[in-house]
């Protein structure tokens, strides 16, 4: 099953059941979107509204988080692009909701930002609050499943002695998701592919069995100490192929098409262009 938040004729955000290429509606999205709790994708299964062509909607990011966590170098092929050990935990950062966008809207690129970078990620969806999570209970509040593209401003991110991440990878529009979320039971949570394709040319290709700490290994570690919240977002992150390690590099461009696959998923695809003086 998979989920989306559109926006209707009336301008109204709703909540639908995604089949194919038809939207049933849920009834209206509340403030959080669709936050995938198990009482949500039942009632998502049991919606009996009105249904639409998927192209006579705009399909809105899925969910508004409260947290957006971002890890770092968590495939071996990313660190050894960038020149880092492996990890021996897991790399954290934040991402603000401010950045979220969804499908076919512009990522726009500051006029500052001379290394704007893409990033394809697996996102994780929390359903439930945890604290402290068991490996059990970090698999049983997976709530769902789906894109999102960590839009990278490498001056930005690499510009200070410590190399800080948050301002970079937070701009406005820097932080497309969806375009739907995956009921976990429709996907393998062990093997999810991957694919960053960029105006056409695929530049990153993986499955979540590559990551050097897989989803309930995150969920496990950040909730130590921090409070995971229903609708939180986890950017599990991103393989090789950046741009920014390329030879030579390959940065977004006005004009470019970004299209990020996840298996089970969808296609989450948004237009670049730059910020206009």
């Amino acid at each position: 099953m998979k989920a989306v938040r559109f926006m209707d004729s009336r301008g109204e955000a709703r909540i639908g059941a995604l089949e194919d290429a038809r939207v049933r509606d849920a009834g209206p999205a509340g403030p959080q979107g669709f936050v995938p709790t198990p009482e949500a994708w039942a009632a998502l299964g049991a919606a009996a509204g009105p249904e639409y062509d998927l192209a006579d909607v705009r399909v809105l990011h899925p969910v508004v988080p409260e947290k957006i966590l971002a890890i770092g170098v968590n495939y071996r092929s990313h660190a050894d692009e960038s020149e880092l050990d492996v990890p021996q935990v897991p790399v954290v950062f934040a991402k603000w909701a401010s950045a979220l966008i969804g499908p076919d809207e512009d990522i726009v690129v500051p006029l500052e930002e001379t290394r704007p970078d893409f990033e394809g990620e697996v996102a994780v969806v929390l359903g439930e609050r945890v604290y402290r999570a068991t490996d059990d209970e970090a698999r049983s509040a997976i709530g769902g499943i789906t894109a999102i593209h960590d839009v990278s401003g490498r001056r930005a991110q690499l510009e200070t002695p410590l190399r800080q991440f948050t301002l970079g990878k937070s701009f406005d529009t820097f932080s497309p998701l969806g375009p739907a979320i995956a009921s976990p039971d429709s996907v393998d949570l062990e093997r999810i592919g991957l694919r960053t394709t960029v105006s056409g040319e695929v530049m990153q290709e993986a499955w979540t069995n590559d990551l050097v700490f897989g989803l309930t290994d995150l969920i496990v570690y950040l909730s130590k100490g921090l409070t995971l919240e229903a609708g939180d977002v986890i950017a599990t992150g991103t393989p090789g192929g950046v741009g920014d390690s390329r030879t030579p590099p390959r940065y977004l461009e006005e004009g470019d098409i970004v299209e990020v696959w996840v298996e089970g998923v969808g296609t989450l695809r948004n237009p670049v262009r730059r910020e206009r003086p």
